[in-house]
């Protein structure tokens, strides 16, 4: 049988929850999960529906308090009216889009011919941000799988689906890579696999020492491309040659 403080229980609790910024409510929820939630970790299992569009309002009123701090007349400027709402759609919808939803789906397909032979998959556009000051990365990116029998086929398409999820965040190109090939790895159980990506970074040409013509190159091995340095050898020689 209820007792007459029982009903008003829940309706309390609503109250006192409404005035809660969702970014709070969902910072909570990652803290009580001792979940990570660094700049290049997905979220998107601790976000629950209507969320996000919350989440947006949130980013808008904070950006809108930047740019009032940035001495910018947004209420009288026809340029920047909207700049607030503009900005926090391109964060949470699409630049940093990798951090508040889920992982695409894959079609896996078993390796019924049983191929092992080298397969690789590129270029493929990269579009990021660095951690460091949000400036845009941008490259190509080159993937090697050397399958087994044993190994998930999926499709090419895929691959650039995987690479967009990951590196839609804020980023640091060594991680990134790291991030995407650890993916990959667990998705396919390849024999080998090897990525190399190569991007130009706004941080470095946009501000700092303003250096317009230096890219940044990194690689992960993994396997038999780790162990065999012929086939190493001949991923590389695979690779597009720049003039």
């Amino acid at each position: 049988m209820l007792t007459p403080a029982q009903p008003e229980d829940r309706p309390a609790a609503a109250a006192s929850d409404e005035g809660t910024p969702v970014s709070v409510k969902i910072r909570e929820r990652l803290k009580a999960a001792r979940h990570r939630f660094h700049a290049n970790d997905n979220i998107a299992e601790f976000i629950e529906p209507g969320e996000l569009e919350a989440l947006l309002d949130e980013v808008e009123v904070k950006m809108r308090d930047v740019l009032n701090s940035l001495v910018i007349d947004i209420d009288s400027d026809h340029n920047t009216g909207n700049t607030a709402r503009r900005v926090a759609k391109m964060y949470l919808n699409e630049v940093f889009r990798g951090r508040y939803v889920q992982g695409p789906s894959l079609t896996e397909f078993p390796n019924a011919e049983r191929l092992n032979e080298l397969m690789i998959v590129g270029p493929i556009t990269v579009r990021s941000a660095c951690s460091h000051h949000f400036c845009p990365i941008m490259g190509k990116l080159w993937i090697g799988v050397m399958p087994n029998e044993h190994t998930n086929v999926i499709g090419l398409s895929k691959y650039a689906r995987l690479a967009e999820w990951v590196m839609g965040r804020p980023q640091i190109q060594e991680e990134a890579v790291v991030q995407l090939a650890d993916l990959i790895q667990e998705k396919t159980q390849p024999d080998g696999l090897a990525l190399v990506m190569e991007a130009e970074h706004f941080c470095m040409q946009w501000r700092g020492v303003k250096e317009t013509d230096s890219k940044m190159i990194n690689s992960v091995m993994r396997g038999v491309f780790l162990k065999d340095p012929n086939l190493r050898r001949e991923f590389l020689a695979l690779l597009p040659r720049k003039g």
